[in-house]
């Protein structure tokens, strides 16, 4: 490594106490108000009354919220609804409002997962819904199409 001159030492000596001045003063100020979270993404507001006079009769309807291995009794997948003994309309909205998508309704499960196969469904046990003309079918996508995006 070459020798500096003294004038050299003398400046690069200067230069690392002036660096460690400003690094101390960093160190030594007071804490700043965290960011602020990014804001964004959207909001489906759906009707509960809506849900209540519709939705939850189809899946009432439908056996949906039967024990067993359904949504009513053992845990299968991410859904489960009140059992039929002791229906919770409010219950079942909160839990069905998960498993619609704001920007992708189209694709919602609660609108492919009960519906066939071959009319665009997705795998699921069991299948009420062999078209997308279904009265029962219609009365969850109505509900679906309802509501706002915010």
């Amino acid at each position: 490594m070459p020798r500096l001159d003294l004038n050299s030492r003398m400046i690069a000596l200067a230069l690392l106490g002036a660096l460690a001045l400003l690094s101390g003063v960093q160190g030594c100020m007071s804490p700043t108000e965290p960011p602020t979270p990014p804001g964004g993404g959207h909001v489906l507001v759906l009707s509960y009354p809506m849900f209540v006079s519709r939705v939850e009769p189809v899946l009432v309807r439908q056996g949906c919220d039967a024990t067993g291995d359904c949504h009513g009794g053992g845990i299968r997948g991410a859904l489960q609804l009140s059992p039929p003994t002791a229906k919770d309309p409010q219950y079942d909205f909160n839990q069905v409002i998960l498993e619609v998508y704001p920007t992708d309704r189209d694709r919602s499960l609660i609108l492919t997962k009960p519906l066939a196969l071959a009319a665009g469904g997705v795998p699921h046990s069991f299948k009420p819904f062999a078209s997308v003309a279904d009265t029962d079918y219609l009365a969850i996508r109505g509900w679906v199409d309802a509501g706002v995006l915010q």
